[in-house]
């Protein structure tokens, strides 16, 4: 009973054991069920991508059959490969920062240059990284490709894909590091460095105003740098960048064409048209007398002022680069503003005809540029300015030689003069009345002073030691030739009474034109004395050899007792007064063109005459003329009222209008005609 219970139990758990086992199955059961679906899902799902990998298989496979290595072989060639990747690696993470700077060096630099400075710097570090590693790891790739071919490790067509690729690379490398590295954004970076640079420079040079033209030369300051400070410090910064990538050549370019175009904007209120003007268009230096005053002060102006302030702010923008390329700079800025156009008007002047007038304007020359010497020697003295040197010393040297050799040839010209007839109108002659002012002005403080330095260099030149009384001497020489070449003129006439007159003119002229004078104290008072005497004497000749013996025809005699009746003494008045018309229309008319230029000796002299006649004639005709003025011939006899004789003399000896030149000469775009325009000329020069 005891066994039935139990094995009644033992069969109850059995059946209870094996209901627990069928759940635990269903439930297995159930799990695989659905890992099953799951499966079969995911296999649904993965259908495409097996797609996918099936056709990709052969080009993987493709990419993997070049390495035909085995598995030792490859992890040898494994060192090579990440010798050359770490280089490689770090060369593309510059490109790749070269590329961020992009954005901030393709705007306008004016918005923050120092910010702009400092990026393209980093720029340029950059492409230097990338010049100094991109061959390291060209060079690393390549030993890989050697390495792969002499171990047979890829496929012969995938080395050669390869070597032409690192052989692309080479080329790249060789070339130039902008273009190859950052596609040109060093060089657009530094374009608008140099726009910048323009922009500073154009903005900032205003052509400096100009002073009256009557004032130029007068002003004693000097022009200061015409740039603010910090313009110039933006200019050197910019032109730190510039010059360390090359680009020196062309910051100097731009600096000289802007200044020097700001120089000539400054000079055009000079109206310097005078400057082009060639040695073909005109004859002699009186065309362009006038332009030297005006050169002499126009240059004076552009040293001290323009040429002054450019050679300071070279200075001042390039000296970090040191002289010799600042005074270059200088140098090219004065060439192409007008300088050398200043000199080749001076040459022009040196080449015109041999003039005396030419002597004074040589000595203004070198008076203008003696007086600069200090400013050409410390503006134009170094190796960069050889060209105005040069020009400058030709100059020189053709001023002195030009004014000695006309200054020596003078009295050898005033000496040819001597055998020209004298002028037929008896006065003075163009050459006296132009010796003797010239002579004055070569003795005057103006000119004195500078044409004995030129002297005394010319025979320094030529070895010679210059006398002191070189000067004075050649000029009393002058003066004697002068009396000389009167004295033969004076023999030269026919007509005795012309003759007198001559030297009537001409003694007064040389007393009165040198009284008072350098040349006249020179010569000393007693022979100016001389001179008036002289003067004097011819004048009493002159007159009572001519005019002195027409009141002699007006005699009385026989007439004041009507002692022959007065049909008589109708005839004798007659006569007479014939007589008096017949020898005062001969002497009126011989005289009538006859000329006394000093206006106090012409005065005189018609006041003498008239004097001598007038009141001789009222007389005669007061007393007499009632004889024949009731007869129809009256006019015959009684050709002259009082008022018409007085003012008949009271006209003679006048100038002729544009007859006599003056020693000032014209306007500048007139003729000088003084008698030795042209000491090659000697026919007009007397008469």
């Amino acid at each position: 009973m005891a066994e039935s219970v139990s094995d009644s139990v033992k069969g109850g758990n059995n059946k209870n054991h094996g209901i627990e086992n069928l759940i635990s199955a269903r439930k297995a059961l159930k799990v695989s069920l659905e890992k099953s679906k799951s499966l079969a899902l995911a296999l649904e799902r993965a259908g495409p991508r097996l797609d996918d990998i099936n056709q990709r298989l052969p080009s993987l496979e493709a990419a993997v059959r070049p390495i035909r290595a085995d598995k030792d072989a490859l992890v040898a060639v494994g060192g090579h490969i990440n010798r050359a990747v770490g280089p490689a690696a770090a060369v593309l993470k510059v490109f790749d920062a070269v590329h961020g700077l992009e954005k901030s060096l393709l705007s306008d630099p004016r918005n923050d240059l120092p910010g702009y400075l400092s990026v393209l710097k980093r720029l340029e570090e950059a492409l230097r990284f990338l010049g100094d590693n991109c061959g390291l790891a060209i060079q690393w790739l390549e030993d890989i490709v050697e390495y792969l071919e002499d171990n047979r490790m890829a496929d012969e067509k995938y080395l050669l894909n390869l070597k032409k690729s690192l052989k692309g690379l080479r080329e790249l490398e060789n070339g130039e590091v902008e273009i190859r590295l950052d596609g040109g954004l060093l060089d657009a970076a530094l374009d608008k460095l140099e726009s910048d640079f323009r922009k500073l420079l154009t903005e900032n040079s205003v052509p400096l105003p100009m002073s009256s033209p009557s004032t130029l030369g007068q002003q004693a300051c000097i022009a200061p740098s015409p740039l603010p400070v910090s313009v110039i410090h933006k200019l050197q910064a910019i032109l730190g960048r510039l010059i360390a990538n090359n680009r020196f050549d062309k910051c100097i370019s731009v600096y000289v064409e802007v200044r020097s175009s700001n120089v000539r904007a400054s000079l055009q209120a000079l109206d310097l048209d005078y400057l082009e003007i060639s040695i073909a268009e005109f004859n002699d230096v009186q065309s362009i007398e006038g332009y030297i005053a005006q050169w002499g002060r126009h240059l004076e102006f552009a040293v001290k002022h323009l040429f002054e302030a450019e050679y300071n702010l070279c200075n001042d923008v390039f000296e970090r680069m040191g002289k010799d390329i600042w005074m270059g700079c200088f140098a090219k800025i004065a060439a192409q503003a007008g300088m050398l156009a200043f000199l080749q008007f001076g040459k022009t002047v040196t080449e015109s005809k041999k003039d005396p007038i030419k002597l004074l304007k040589l000595l203004d020359i070198f008076a203008s540029l003696n007086k600069l010497r200090t400013d050409f020697n410390r503006l134009f003295g170094g190796a960069a300015c050889v060209e105005i040197q040069n020009l400058t010393r030709d100059l020189i040297n053709r001023v002195i030689n030009g004014a000695a050799e006309i200054f020596g040839e003078l009295l050898t010209q005033v000496e040819l003069q001597r055998q020209i007839p004298p002028p037929p109108d008896g006065s003075v002659p163009r050459l006296v009345s132009f010796i003797t002012e010239y002579c004055n002005k070569l003795l005057g403080d103006d000119y004195k002073p500078v044409l004995t330095q030129v002297l005394v260099i010319h025979r320094s030149w030529k070895h010679e030691k210059f006398q002191e009384k070189l000067l004075v001497n050649e000029v009393l020489k002058i003066v004697k030739a002068i009396e000389q070449n009167l004295e033969t003129w004076l023999k030269a006439y026919d007509d005795t009474t012309l003759s007198h007159f001559f030297a009537m003119n001409n003694h007064c002229h040389l007393y009165k034109s040198l009284k008072g004078t350098k040349l006249g104290d020179l010569l000393g008072d007693s022979w100016l004395r001389e001179h008036e005497q002289y003067k004097d004497y011819y004048s009493t000749i002159f007159f009572r050899d001519s005019w002195g013996k027409i009141p002699s025809h007006l005699s009385r005699e026989g007439l004041i007792m009507f002692s022959g009746g007065r049909a008589s003494a109708r005839d004798l008045v007659k006569k007479r007064l014939k007589a008096f018309n017949d020898a005062l229309d001969d002497v009126y008319k011989k005289q009538s063109n006859w000329v006394i230029l000093d206006k106090d000796l012409r005065e005189k002299t018609s006041q003498l005459i008239t004097q001598a006649i007038a009141p001789i004639y009222r007389s005669y005709m007061q007393n007499y003329g009632a004889l024949v003025e009731q007869e129809a011939s009256s006019g015959k006899y009684a050709k002259y009222t009082v008022e018409t004789l007085e003012k008949m003399l009271g006209s003679l000896f006048q100038p002729k209008p544009g007859r006599y030149g003056s020693f000032k000469g014209r306007s500048p775009a007139g003729k000088f005609d003084n008698g030795m325009a042209d000491l090659r000329r000697t026919a007009s020069a007397v008469v």
